[in-house]
Parts: C-alpha cells; structure tokens; sequence
C-alpha cells in the first residue's frame, strides 16, 4: 500500500540529495579546518595570480613612464610598498574567504543535520509499519 505522507518525504529527500545535497555531502566529508584552509589556499593562489596579471598590465600599460624613471628610482622602496599593498590585499581577501567558507561549511553541516533528521523519520515510519 502506498502511503501519500512516506512518499512526498522520500521524494523531498530524493530531490535534496540530487541537488544541493551534493555539494553539502562534499563538503561534509571536510573537517571545518582543513576545508576552510584548503578554500583559503585555493583563494589567495588565484588572488595572487590576478594581482600578478594586474599589476603587469599596469606596467605595460605605463611602460613608457616606466622604461623613463627606470634608473631614478628606488628600487628598495618600490618593492616595500609594492609588497605591503600586495600583502594588505592578502589579508583582506583571506579575511572575506574565511567568513564565506566558515558560512557555507555551517549552513551544509545544518543542512544535513536536518536531512539525517528526515531519513530517521522515514525510517520510524518503515518500523511503525511492519
């Protein structure tokens, strides 16, 4: 006999693990450190080859002013402000990573939770009929 209630559950929980289910199981599998290091680590490598990328464009952007104050200028202060703006934007971009990944891992972990929650009721509902 088919139970309407049982149904729309198994359907509910067919359609959570095809979709976002994926990604929260993915993510699950993490402990909260080492995914929200990992996602730092991807962040700040990709950050550090757009800063690159950007930065040599300006160069070439500018190369004619460039090329002319290349012998008057201070070699030794260009790269100190050149690597603190560099490791400002570190800091700061690894600040933003940190909350939007320590947010997604709690939210997949609470979603979860209430999926497990859900199998247990589909469960008890197996057992309370046979």
């Amino acid at each position: 006999m088919i139970h309407e209630e049982r149904v729309i559950l198994m359907t509910g929980l067919q359609a959570y693990e095809d979709g976002e289910g994926k990604k929260d199981i993915a993510v699950a599998n993490y402990f909260r450190g080492d995914y929200i290091g990992a996602e730092m680590l991807k962040s700040v490598i990709a950050m550090t080859i757009a800063a690159s990328v950007f930065y040599a464009g300006y160069v070439f952007y500018n190369l004619e002013s460039f090329m002319r104050d290349l012998y008057q200028t201070d070699w030794i202060e260009y790269a100190k402000v050149l690597l603190t703006r560099y490791l400002i934007l570190v800091v700061v971009y690894a600040v933003i990573t940190y909350l939007v990944y320590a947010y997604r891992y709690a939210k997949a972990k609470k979603n979860l939770k209430k999926y497990y929650g859900r199998l247990k009721e589909l469960s008890a509902m197996y057992h309370e009929e046979s």
